[in-house]
């Protein structure tokens, strides 16, 4: 019988595992020595290899899986009229799930890392890095920032959020007038995402191509935390709005949850850290 008294950390995961294995081979032969009276030499060596085979499976790396695609807290459906269902599917399955397995199959084998945790020095390490796993970083932090229209519209920026805001960019309004004009194809050219970012001088807007974040060292001046972001790649609309960009920004904010950007800005204003995600 194991007991956990607390939580492990990433780095905690390994050493658990190894020592449940442990634990694991040492019972099977515990067990079939005080039944070998009872068993014959082929059932007890059986027994050991079976138990051998079970304390393997669970000190195999851990990272083979570290990342999965969250569930959606609303269905597919929902945020419609503005996004709709099929590219949400479409979207969340097929594009997020792409980078997923890709992010998965380049750490296998590794120490399994927080996937918040990866970001810092994705430029370093490489391409899968950078833009699998900021596509899997970048789409589960997007999905959590949405609200059907019904709920979204009865939310709004905290008073923290909302001073911030005004300090930064003269007022909710003239920000999402700016928010607009940075995700205009002629500010963010082919794909790429569009962020409000905590940073060491109040609020920043910012765009960057890709997959990449104002997490990762070397994307922008500084790394910086994302408290708001949106997609421009054409996965994210072009099913609905085809070369209309501008009216899917735009229609967007319909769907943004303020009460979730109002605890993105809370959390990276205290913490000095990104907001962690789902997955």
């Amino acid at each position: 019988i194991f007991t956990i008294t607390s939580l492990p950390n990433q780095h905690q995961k390994t050493t658990m595992k190894l020592a449940i294995s442990a634990a694991l081979v040492g019972s099977a032969s515990a067990w079939s020595t005080l039944t070998m009276k009872a068993q014959t030499p082929n059932s007890r060596r059986n027994i050991l290899q079976k138990g051998a085979a079970i304390a393997t499976a669970i000190a195999a790396p851990a990272a083979a899986n570290a990342y999965a695609v969250p569930d959606l807290l609303y269905p597919f459906e929902a945020l419609e009229p503005y996004i709709d269902a099929p590219t949400m599917k479409i979207h969340h399955d097929k594009h997020h799930g792409t980078y997923v397995a890709n992010i998965n199959k380049a750490t296998e084998g590794k120490d399994e890392v927080d996937i918040l945790e990866l970001q810092l020095n994705a430029l370093e390490a490489g391409p899968a890095y950078r833009n699998s796993g900021g596509g899997h970083y970048n789409h589960a932090f997007f999905w959590d920032e949405m609200a059907p229209p019904d709920e979204a519209k009865k939310t709004k920026p905290s008073a923290e959020l909302e001073a911030a805001i005004d300090k930064a960019f003269g007022s909710l309004d003239e920000m999402k007038a700016k928010f607009e004009a940075q995700a205009a194809p002629g500010a963010v050219f082919g794909s790429g995402w569009v962020w409000i970012c905590a940073s060491s001088d109040g609020l920043k807007l910012v765009g960057t191509p890709n997959q990449d974040n104002p997490l990762m060292k070397g994307v922008t001046d500084e790394v910086m935390f994302p408290i708001l972001g949106l997609d421009v790649w054409e996965h994210a609309y072009y099913l609905k709005y085809q070369n209309r960009r501008p009216e899917y920004v735009s229609n967007w904010w319909n769907v943004v949850n303020w009460d979730k950007v109002s605890e993105n800005y809370a959390y990276v204003t205290e913490n000095k850290a990104g907001v962690p995600v789902r997955g």
